[in-house]
């Protein structure tokens, strides 16, 4: 924990303070209060080196590797190939959190991702990945594996150090504001993408994502944070195992847990499976593929920015609305054919899926005890490894029965999990 005099004052006091006066300069006041924190306002600033290149890549990889291929099925494939790692070591990447420095590991996670991105480009520049060249798509493959090893061994971290660097009455401001970064860069990066696709090509996206994440790695190296003291001393398939313990023996984690990562399995398919519906339902080409994808970080960070200004009540009933409300607007996306339509749609997608995650994530971190907090966030990032079986899966069933039966019907599932937890999971209804 920083070493900030917050903490040697009441969270009462804090509280107060934070919430300020009334009027615009009061709510922004509110809104960006983690940003007195010089410690977080660097890591925040180093996350740009992260934000951006994840979803330039969504857009890139999904997209090229659909026109290298036409199939539906392979797209599928390639979000398998970096799922299969990602499920495999996130549990372990959660102990590491728990008991090696997080800023360390994170260093080490986006050295890699830079090597990784340059590698792409330089395969796309040397004419080693192109529809000339049959069958190369399998580099597409190898680089999804690896950043599925990299993602899962490092993301564990960067989601637990926040409450690291922050106290805990600003941690779901924090957190919303980490998230409305993220989102701001879902607005601006897929958008420049496919200008910069139409423009120039693939390889310059990857030449572009290789620098961002060089410079997370600069500015990471200047945070400065202390980590817990207690740090265990088990082995790490011990600790595991220890954690696997935490989560079955403390019903308020499991159940937030077992809603967000359903929502990610359910919800999180949309998003890679999107240049099928550009491609071959509204013929938009890259450019629409990067608009749809930037209308829904517009709802992302209207949801965002009214999440880190409100008080730590009904928490638990706002994710499971969250996640009606992304259920109802995936499943009427996928039976639309209307462009306009599709764009208000999608920037509801973007307020769902972000309201659900980022409570989600912060009932969760709020819950836990930081002895676990990596190895059960680790639980969360097997979600994004477990939704791109989903993603294979629809893919596959795209080829068959359709695309928009294929979004749809995981829609229909979200929606009916999330209509019995709110009819009978009391609990969860009724948490803080």
């Amino acid at each position: 924990m920083t070493d900030d005099p917050d903490k040697y004052r009441s969270d009462k006091e804090i509280t107060r303070e934070v919430t300020g006066p009334a009027g615009i300069s009061g709510y922004a006041r509110r809104v960006f209060s983690s940003f007195r924190n010089p410690v977080f306002r660097l890591y925040y600033t180093s996350m740009v080196g992260h934000w951006g290149p994840l979803q330039m890549q969504m857009v890139t990889r999904t997209l090229l590797i659909y026109r290298l291929t036409d199939s539906g099925s392979i797209l599928g494939l390639m979000a398998l190939a970096g799922s299969v790692p990602m499920l495999v070591l996130s549990l372990y990447g959660g102990a590491l959190a728990d008991r090696l420095d997080k800023r360390r590991i994170l260093l080490i996670g986006q050295t890699a991702s830079a090597v990784i991105s340059l590698g792409v480009a330089l395969t796309l520049t040397l004419g080693l990945l192109s529809r000339e060249v049959p069958g190369s798509w399998w580099i597409l493959m190898v680089s999804s594996t690896l950043q599925g090893i990299v993602m899962g061994l490092m993301m564990p971290s960067r989601t637990s150090i926040i409450p690291e660097l922050v106290e805990p009455t600003n941690l779901m401001n924090a957190i919303s504001l980490n998230n409305m970064g993220m989102n701001l860069f879902r607005i601006l990066a897929p958008a420049a993408t496919g200008f910069i696709i139409a423009a120039w090509d693939f390889a310059a996206v990857y030449y572009i994502m290789t620098a961002l994440y060089i410079l997370s790695v600069v500015l990471l190296y200047f945070v400065r944070h202390t980590p817990p003291a207690e740090v265990p001393r088990e082995s790490a398939v011990r600790e595991m195992v220890e954690g696997l313990r935490y989560i079955r023996g403390n019903s308020t984690i499991f159940l937030v847990l077992a809603f967000t990562l359903s929502c990610t399995v359910l919800g999180m398919p949309f998003n890679l499976l999107l240049p099928l519906f550009t491609e071959n339902i509204f013929m938009v080409g890259e450019t629409g593929l990067g608009i749809l994808m930037a209308v829904s970080g517009v709802g992302a960070i209207m949801v965002s920015l009214v999440l880190a200004t409100m008080p730590n009540k009904r928490r638990g009933m706002m994710m499971l609305i969250s996640g009606l409300v992304l259920s109802a607007a995936l499943f009427a996306f996928a039976m639309n054919t209307n462009w306009g339509l599709a764009l208000v749609l999608s920037a509801v997608i973007g307020l769902g899926q972000t309201g659900q995650t980022a409570v989600g994530s912060t009932l969760v971190q709020y819950y836990v005890e930081p002895l676990y907090r990596g190895r059960v966030m680790s639980f969360i990032m097997m979600g994004f490894g477990i939704s791109s079986l989903g993603v294979f899966f629809g893919g596959v069933m795209a080829d068959t029965i359709g695309i928009e039966w294929s979004v749809g019907g995981l829609a229909l599932g979200l929606g009916a999990l999330a209509l019995v937890m709110i009819i009978f999971a009391t609990r969860l209804r009724r948490l803080d």
